[in-house]
């Protein structure tokens, strides 16, 4: 592993551990998706944002330049963050550093995932994961930063 791809890794990592909610309800899904779509409308990103707890989307808006492609692309990231507890971004780069594929040897119907950037876990504090935050329309590594970039501005940190 070289050290961008190393430093890489420990970010978001560390975002892992930083970007923690105490609670997060239905309203609080209400504010934090009302923020990015003004936001994202602000930066005139061309983004589909969508965030769910517990399986159950609690907010869902597809931006002027978004395709039904986008909200395929949003279902494969959030398999991931389901599937593996973690940022659909640094699955994809730890994969990728490892040279390992996403695929049934992994245990996993390759076009029902995708370990690319957009989905960030809805972790709690001594609870853990328990929805996603996530954002497809840009590069993985743009909509992942969005996304980190949001929940850091909603939780303050």
């Amino acid at each position: 592993m070289n050290d961008d791809q190393q430093a890489l890794i420990a970010s978001l990592e560390a975002q892992e551990t930083t970007l923690v909610f105490t609670r997060f309800d239905n309203a609080d899904a209400w504010r934090l998706g009302s923020a990015m779509v003004a936001t994202a409308i602000e930066r005139n990103l061309p983004v589909t944002i969508d965030i769910r707890r517990h399986g159950q989307q609690l907010f869902h808006v597809a931006l002027p330049g978004t395709t039904a492609e986008n909200d395929s692309w949003i279902e494969r990231k959030v398999n991931v963050v389901n599937r593996f507890g973690a940022a659909s971004y640094l699955v994809g780069r730890r994969l990728a550093v490892s040279g390992t594929a996403l695929d049934e040897a992994r245990g996993v119907e390759p076009r029902l995932f995708a370990a690319h950037g957009g989905a960030f876990p809805v972790r709690i504090k001594d609870v853990g994961v328990v929805g996603t935050v996530t954002v497809s329309g840009l590069s993985q590594a743009d909509d992942h930063a969005f996304v980190t970039e949001m929940i850091g501005v909603f939780l303050g940190v």
